[in-house]
């Protein structure tokens, strides 16, 4: 017999969907179902093209496309004749008010709080992961019921999330230049603005106890870049592109080679994993799964909006919404 199959869609940027997938994984597990993981939606390789498995050594060999116009028993139903869409074109067509509804994902995910059904297909899609939402299904299954969640998400993006041997390759290079200790900084500031004051103030902190540490600075901003690297000694980064106008770098629309800029991104956030210390806000994803992914404990992290009560209570809205 065939196993059902989890289609597990993305939209918005790396970190959201590498921890949303990492969501999806576990739910698939739970189900028994096969997972593929579908990222067409051309922020990360044009548009109708699935970046994941040209980013990663995946062990999943199914094709998202298989499906396409093809699958009748769907679940949620509202996708039926449309897996070939993705969750923005899917919202736009259904739903176009609500781009920014914290909730908006249920009309298009399997029903997390009953995910044991019939279909053939079903569809995974949330904009963050929603482990707060399957947790009691997760204490009842013995393959979970003693791990953390930090040690759930850490295996899935071991097993599901290794670059391609092309990314790893100047990560590797990157790293053996970085001497040591060394402290990562993650700074994004485009479309959403972490505070940059605290940051340099929470840097500065930390030189004062490692005044001989190097700097690997990982930011979407080419004024902080500069701005960073006019400020503080032994800082590096990678070359990339960055919008002079600071505009958005992954999106769908954007007009840049989509593949080897997200392959640059995958470079930042591993090489931030392998630092010795992070300074970040909890407000990016991207960050949070760097530090996931370098199995960093509370003493490594400095975290800018720890105690800001507005991205607590967002995150919170977020976790369980």
């Amino acid at each position: 017999m065939v196993k059902p199959i989890l289609l597990i869609k993305g939209k918005g940027g790396l970190g959201n969907r590498m921890l949303s997938a990492v969501c999806g994984l576990a739910l698939a597990d739970l189900t028994g179902r096969t997972p593929i993981i579908d990222w067409r939606d051309g922020s990360y390789a044009p548009i109708g093209t699935n970046a994941y498995p040209l980013l990663f050594q995946t062990p999943i060999t199914q094709k998202c496309e298989t499906y396409d116009g093809v699958a009748t028993s769907v679940t949620p139903a509202i996708w039926a004749g449309n897996l070939d869409l993705t969750p923005q074109q899917m919202i736009e067509k259904f739903a176009p008010r609500s781009h920014s509804n914290p909730v908006a994902y249920r009309r298009f995910c399997i029903n997390l709080a009953r995910p044991d059904t019939p279909e053939d297909v079903a569809v995974f899609w949330s904009y963050l992961p929603k482990f707060k939402r399957i947790a009691r299904h997760l204490r009842r299954d013995s393959n979970f019921a003693t791990r953390s969640e930090k040690d759930i998400i850490a295996g899935y993006l071991a097993q599901f999330f290794t670059p391609n041997r092309r990314i790893l390759q100047p990560i590797d290079s990157a790293t053996a230049t970085l001497t040591s200790p060394n402290i990562g900084v993650h700074i994004r500031y485009t479309d959403r603005k972490i505070p940059l004051s605290p940051v340099k103030k929470a840097l500065r902190q930390k030189l004062l106890h490692m005044p001989d540490a190097s700097i690997f600075l990982a930011t979407d901003n080419a004024e902080v870049q500069t701005q960073i690297a006019s400020e503080f000694s032994n800082v590096q980064h990678i070359d990339k592109y960055l919008p002079a106008d600071g505009s958005r770098l992954h999106w769908p629309t954007s007009d840049i080679e989509k593949l080897r800029e997200a392959e640059n991104a995958l470079t930042d956030m591993w090489l931030l994993s392998r630092c010795d210390h992070l300074i970040y806000s909890r407000h990016s994803t991207f960050s949070v799964t760097a530090s996931y992914l370098g199995g960093m404990n509370r003493a490594q992290l400095h975290d800018v909006d720890r105690w800001s009560p507005t991205v607590i209570a967002k995150r919170w809205i977020q976790a369980y919404a």
